[in-house]
């Protein structure tokens, strides 16, 4: 059974830096767009990032863009985000995701969590005040 497992997640002053990565096990991956979502308590899963199969496009949602970065290394089939300018709003876990069919890169589609297969347990993310 494929899995995908994240890691780098903690507790941050506000201000700081973190990198998550997403080790892909089992899993087909680098025919595949990977993305990372976010889940706080009391509110719905939030698209974070995503980026194509060969990484050469990528999308961020509107609350992380300009902080966020995320890239993936098809050699190592891990997928990373590195977060900048942490804000105490970006406190949640975030899950990193394969979506369902191969070589798509559109981005309404990586964008709808929908699209995704394969999620990981996801990493918990505090960043303090």
């Amino acid at each position: 059974q494929g899995q995908l497992v994240e890691s780098g997640g903690g507790l941050v002053q506000a201000g700081g830096s973190l990198r998550l990565s997403c080790a892909a096990s089992g899993v087909s991956f680098s025919s595949y767009a990977m993305g990372w979502f976010r889940q706080a308590p009391g509110r719905e899963r939030e698209f974070v990032a995503a980026i194509s199969y060969l990484g050469g496009t990528t999308y961020y949602g509107d609350s992380v863009k300009g902080r966020f970065t995320i890239s993936r290394d098809n050699g190592k089939n891990t997928l990373y985000l590195q977060m900048n300018s942490l804000e105490p709003e970006d406190t949640a876990v975030y899950y990193c995701a394969r979506l369902a069919n191969a070589h798509y890169s559109g981005k309404f589609y990586l964008q709808n969590e929908a699209k995704y297969n394969y999620w990981g347990q996801g990493t918990q993310v505090t960043v303090s005040s």
